[in-house]
Parts: structure tokens; sequence; C-alpha cells
């Protein structure tokens, strides 16, 4: 495992699934945590039961000042901030466009790319002051297939894809490693959502094929690393048979 002591990184999406499962992860590495989510009593027992150098900062990421509060916050407990990952991010509704609520659909954007939009607004002026950082968002195969009632998170996630390959282009020169984590169907809360809807293939999968969250939150870390330099600008897929191997997951 990395070793990840003095480094601080800010976890979006913290109160549960892959975001829990990656403040565990960094915490257990030895780095200092700040979680973020909109669950103020999940983040806080979460690092109670963490323990030392974690910080919970409740906030809502489809707001700029709450991540914003976030950034500044890591940045005045632990003084900086190394490591962002982008992971809040919503699926409902799962609804076909014809009869979808508009409020709801745009609501997936505030979240989905905004959200990220605003982590990177806030994170990249003090990595880049710094000479370093990374930022990894949890991306989806969905950002780059259809999938029946999923317009809105398809076409966030595309978003939120773009926005990664816009940042390396931008920072990866000034020392700032940006990168996407596709992790394949995850054994979340948000599989439950989907299995519920009984809409499109992906409702129909055997609970046994989603991978644990801690698969994931082991990937990010080592894409903190040297060993992913070669996925800069893109993605890592954790459906990848040699990503696996190399995360130590196989």
């Amino acid at each position: 495992m990395q070793d990840f002591t003095g480094k601080t990184v800010l976890i979006t999406g913290a109160s549960r699934g892959i975001g829990e499962a990656a403040a565990r992860a960094f915490a257990n590495a030895g780095a200092n945590v700040v979680l973020m989510a909109r669950s103020q009593e999940a983040i806080a027992n979460l690092a109670l039961e963490i323990g030392d150098h974690v910080l919970a900062v409740p906030g809502d990421v489809s707001r700029h000042n709450d991540v914003v509060n976030a950034v500044n916050a890591a940045v005045s407990k632990f003084g900086g901030l190394d490591i962002l990952i982008n992971n809040a991010g919503v699926i409902d509704p799962i609804e076909m466009m014809r009869s979808s609520d508009p409020e709801e659909w745009g609501r997936v954007m505030d979240i989905n790319i905004k959200g990220v939009y605003y982590g990177m607004r806030a994170a990249l002026p003090v990595m880049e002051a710094a000479g370093a950082g990374t930022i990894i968002t949890i991306s989806s195969g969905a950002a780059h297939n259809a999938l029946e009632g999923w317009s809105a998170y398809c076409t966030s996630k595309a978003g939120a894809a773009m926005l990664t390959k816009c940042g390396h282009k931008e920072s990866g020169s000034r020392g700032v490693r940006i990168m996407g984590l596709s992790p394949g169907t995850v054994a979340t809360q948000m599989q439950l959502d989907i299995k519920a809807s009984g809409i499109n293939p992906v409702s129909q999968l055997d609970w046994d094929v989603h991978v644990p969250a801690d698969w994931p939150a082991r990937a990010l870390l080592w894409m903190c690393g040297a060993d992913a330099d070669g996925y800069l600008g893109e993605e890592v897929s954790l459906r990848d048979e040699e990503i696996r191997e190399k995360v130590g997951l196989i």
C-alpha cells in the first residue's frame, strides 16, 4: 500500500458507497481526509469512526460556495490539498425522456456536471500554486453508451468525462494529474435503485456480478501514484483485467 502520510484528500459524496470506502482507504494509508456530503450526521459519524486527521464538511456539490468552503477548510486545517476525488453523483430520475421531470433532470446536471466543475474550479488554483496535485472523477460506462431511462445520467457522465479531458489539457503541464475512474457496476445503494427501476439491461444483472466498493477505493489509491501516469486525461476502467491486476485485485 502506498504511504499517503502528510497528503490531504478531499472526497465528495463521502457519506456512503465508493466515497465512504475511499475515505477509509486513504485514512488507512495515512492521509488527512476531508469528507464532504449533504448528510452531516453520516460524515460526522464516519469521521469519528476513522479517527484522527479527518475533517467532516457538510455541503452540496451543486452549490459552488459549498465546494469552495470544503477546499478552504482542507487548506486551513491541513495546510493544502493534494488530492480531490469528485465522487458525488446521482442517477435519479431513471425515467424515459418523454415522461421525465425537467426539474429532476436538471438536478442531475447540477450534481454530476456542475459539481465536478465546481470541484475542479476550487481545487485547481490551490494545486497549480503548489505545482502538484491529483484530481480523479468517478466516471461510468454510461459516459460512452446510451441506455434507456438514463438520459440524464449518461449525458451528465459524458460531460464529466469531457471535463477530465479539458482539465488535463489546461493544467497537466502545471503539475496537476487529472483522470477518471470507471468502476463498472458496484454493490452500492445506486445499484439497488437501478434494480428497483426495472429499466434497461443493467437492472436485470445479478447482484453477485457487482464489485465491492473497496475495489474502486483501492484503484483510487493506485491512480494517485506514478504507475497510473499513462492514463492522465483519460479513464481507468476497472472492467479491464490488466488494471485489476495492477491495482492488486487479482
